[in-house]
């Protein structure tokens, strides 16, 4: 019986030795992947410079797009992605508070601005409080935005539509979206005659047009901030972050549109 059991044992712990061997590559190449979560307005950017970074780096990166308010919330249940890059600071503020990122690894990496957009054709106007929103509308027509009370391009719109005494004239006719990709599809399709979105966004869909930029100054200014999560244990993450602060990262953001903050955009 004691010769039974000691063979037993010898049996299980090679059985544990083969089973760690085999795990050992698999935990290797999870060292090698990386999930980052994005603001959607960064998609068609950040996925060209994912695309050129597996290729340089053998990592492969995996994003993840939704709206700020929503991934933050992800964050906070407990995802486990190794980086966060928000469309707002506020966002970014939410999560720190909550010891849910290295504060030590945030910075700001991008800049944009907001732009009312119409289908394609549609007529260029200038951005005021002289702006009659209703008539360009029509009678059913909706505005589309990200929802105000929490996606950063929404909050970003009605923060303008406030400033420049225009919000009272739509607040009952919006077309309130998860995101504003969202929102952009939503006047893509002629869902909505008008939206309001990113000038990046607008870059990346044809079939819309920007009718006009809203001043910067009548709404706060749109920043994206990045960091590496509290819970990720990977160096890879600390490594893309500093490659999205890079020359070749910052092109591609600047093709899109965007303003690059920091080394890339000097």
């Amino acid at each position: 019986m004691v010769r039974l059991i000691a063979r037993r044992g010898a049996i299980a712990a090679l059985l544990f030795a083969l089973v760690a061997s085999i795990a050992a590559p698999a935990r290797a190449a999870d060292d090698k992947t990386l999930l980052v979560f994005a603001a959607a307005s960064m998609k068609t950017a950040l996925d060209d410079i994912i695309a050129g970074y597996d290729r340089l780096q053998g990592v492969r990166v995996i994003a993840s797009y939704a709206a700020s308010s929503a991934l933050a919330r992800q964050i906070e249940q407990g995802a486990e992605a190794d980086l966060f890059i928000s469309a707002d600071l506020d966002w970014m503020d939410y999560v720190e508070q909550r010891k849910l990122i290295k504060p030590e690894t945030r910075i700001n990496l991008l800049r944009n601005r907001i732009a009312l957009v119409g289908p394609t054709g549609a007529k260029p106007v200038t951005i005021d409080a002289r702006l009659n929103l209703p008539a360009l509308l029509g009678t059913d027509g909706r505005l589309a935005m990200g929802t105000v009370t929490s996606v950063p391009a929404g909050k970003y719109g009605k923060a303008a539509l406030e400033k420049l005494g225009l919000w009272a004239g739509v607040e009952s006719r919006l077309a309130q979206a998860e995101n504003v990709r969202a929102a952009l599809a939503l006047v893509a399709r002629g869902e909505a005659p008008l939206g309001i979105v990113y000038t990046t966004d607008a870059a990346a869909e044809p079939g819309v047009v920007v009718l006009g930029t809203f001043p910067e100054d009548s709404h706060p200014p749109i920043v994206y901030p990045a960091a590496v999560t509290a819970s990720s244990k990977k160096p890879a993450a600390a490594a893309f972050l500093a490659h999205l602060r890079g020359p070749s990262a910052g092109g591609a953001f600047r093709k899109q549109g965007f303003t690059v903050v920091g080394p890339s955009g000097s």
